[in-house]
């Protein structure tokens, strides 16, 4: 193998245009492919820029073409060469006017046949991709990727100092949290017995902050939740994390939009009017089925509660009777789209969010189709069909259950006709605020309440009073940011009294000293004038996904793991040395 020897890059491989015909060059990088015609070879070299074609011609100098022949795939080289104008032009390159001539060749590093193709659109397993990671960043699009990843860091940066926010590091390493996701536990080998928690998210330590004086805070944090995957999560992941002091809601909201739409509009063009729209949480329910709306297409929840109750459908009935709700949408105009086959596959994404079955009703010309129409009268069926304002052409879909259920099924049934129907807008942005969540969330199995949020948020003035007594009412002070059914960012107003936190922490089921023994660094430092907070934290791989129009945060993370929480580059996780588990006094059952 050759080394540079003082060679220095003199551009980058993309860029070069028909306005630098003639100038000598050096480029450095990898061949994507190579062609050889006898007397020429035509290779493309790329770099992070993209691709330039080079040439090397027999009749120029007979070595330096044999030497070319050797070029594989992936070689990393540095060139030297005259750009000249291409006589066969490429409209697909961006350098597709010019190509290189090339005097000098250096093969830096040679290549085995890549396992994937280094293009895009290669077809290859995500599997194989994770595994040769290294490789799939080398794609145009990854490359992208994670260059606007960089840009959008860039943003945010620049926007919140000149807002006067402070970017503080806040520890890795800290205290395991009973609330919330589960933590991802780090022994101590000083500590025998004792284990650090990584952060689900830097919620304590900026609280702390805001007591120390700090008054506006930001940080790209690294945050750490060991809980089930899907497309949008992973079990480490990075929040553009923000706290500010002496605010309210709307003051938080307001810095927060601006800088969302300072990103979009630099990033990919897109305008974001402000203020943002809002929905109370009750109400993105009661429409959408979800805190998270998709405000892109129509389709909304009607509330059929009153007439089920005795419309003589028994299924309707009891769900009514049970304390549960019916509820349907209006797939306005689309009956004809929908076959029994296609309402069946409906039921099955109904019934995958616990709904024990889908009812239906179709508008047609002929009259009203459905198999659940002859259990009521017509008187029924005329209430229904007003309340749904449903008319010829309608199909209508229905869930019966406990009302969480109603909610999760029937939002997600809106979702995937809307898919299938191809409504949805894919260039559109429907950005919106949902607030007034719920304090509290009763968990069945725990048999207890446990906080929606976390258990620092602030309930609403109006619902102080109601603590001990009706905190099942209790509305917070939190507020979500939601793109196009997803949630790019969420956080709250935050307590800040020691009173308040303590009786807060009552109602969760901690006893004072559990209260102390978990957080009593924080309810002591609150003694010491504490000012109002808040703040908010976006995802910032899910504000990657959306603004890259990727279907998974995984294409704009550098190092991502998979749905196992396995990263099958490195193998991680994986066995600890037993000299290391015996110094942390570890020992491994069920091996």
């Amino acid at each position: 193998m050759e080394t540079l020897k003082g060679l220095k890059r003199s551009n980058y491989c993309g860029t070069l245009r028909i306005e630098d015909a003639d100038r000598e060059v050096v480029l450095m990088g990898w061949i994507q492919k190579s062609r050889n015609l006898g007397g020429l070879i035509f290779a493309d070299i790329r770099d992070t820029s993209g691709l330039c074609q080079i040439v090397f011609d027999i009749n120029d100098n007979k070595e330096l073409f044999e030497k070319a022949e050797n070029l594989g795939s992936e070689y990393v080289v540095a060139v030297k060469g005259i750009i000249k104008e291409r006589q066969a032009k490429n409209p697909n390159m961006a350098t597709g006017d010019i190509e290189v001539i090339v005097s000098e060749l250096r093969i830096l590093n040679e290549s085995e046949t890549p396992p994937i193709y280094v293009k895009d659109d290669d077809d290859v397993s995500e599997g194989l991709r994770l595994k040769y990671r290294y490789l799939d960043l080398r794609k145009p699009q990854m490359q992208r990727n994670m260059k606007m990843r960089h840009k959008v860091c860039q943003i945010v940066r620049n926007f919140l100092s000149d807002e006067n926010f402070l970017e503080i590091e806040t520890p890795i390493l800290g205290k395991p949290t009973p609330e919330g996701a589960r933590d991802y536990l780090v022994p101590s080998r000083v500590n025998p017995g004792k284990f650090y928690g990584l952060p689900q998210s830097p919620q304590l330590f900026k609280q702390l902050l805001m007591v120390s004086g700090m008054d506006r805070y930001f940080q790209i944090a690294k945050c750490f939740r060991d809980e089930d995957l899907r497309a949008d999560r992973q079990p480490e992941f990075t929040q553009i994390d923000c706290e500010m002091s002496f605010v309210e809601m709307e003051d938080v909201m307001e810095v927060m939009e601006r800088l969302i739409q300072k990103v979009f509009k630099e990033t990919i063009n897109v305008d974001v009017t402000l203020p943002l729209p809002r929905l109370t949480y009750k109400e993105a329910m009661d429409r959408f089925g979800s805190d998270k709306p998709d405000l892109r297409f129509g389709f909304e929840l009607k509330d059929l509660t009153e007439i089920a109750a005795n419309c003589g459908f028994s299924v309707f009935e009891g769900a009514v009777a049970a304390g549960g709700s019916v509820r349907a949408i209006n797939l306005n105009g689309y009956e004809s789209q929908f076959t029994r086959k296609n309402i069946t596959e409906l039921e099955n994404v109904a019934k995958l969010y616990g709904a024990k079955g889908l009812a239906w009703m179709k508008f047609t010309s002929e009259g009203i189709s459905s198999p659940i129409a002859k259990f009521m009268t017509q008187e029924v069926i005329d209430r229904i069909t007003a309340k749904m304002d449903a008319k010829e052409g309608d199909l209508l879909l229905f869930v019966a259950d406990k009302h969480s259920i109603v909610f999760n099924a029937l939002g997600h049934v809106r979702l995937e006709a809307a898919k299938k129907l191809n409504v949805i807008d894919e260039n559109e942005f429907n950005f919106l605020y949902v607030t007034e969540f719920p304090m509290f969330e009763y968990d069945e199995e725990a048999g207890r309440y446990v906080a929606m949020h976390h258990p620092f948020t602030s309930p609403r003035d109006e619902d102080f009073d109601k603590f001990e007594t009706e905190p099942q009412t209790m509305r917070a002070k939190a507020y979500d940011m939601v793109l196009n059914g997803v949630e790019l960012g969420g956080r709250s107003i935050i307590i800040y009294e020691t009173k308040v936190q303590s009786t807060m922490f009552k109602v969760l089921g901690f006893t004072e000293e559990d209260a102390y023994e978990q957080f009593g660094f924080l309810l002591d430092a609150f003694k010491y004038g504490t000012p109002p907070h808040g703040g908010l934290a976006f995802g910032l791989d899910r504000v990657m996904m959306l603004i890259l129009n990727q279907e998974s945060i995984r294409d704009v993370i550098a190092f991502p793991k998979n749905q196992n929480a396995i990263c099958p580059l490195t193998n991680a996780p994986g066995e600890a040395d037993q000299k290391a588990l015996d110094e942390l006094k570890i020992t491994i059952k069920n091996k």
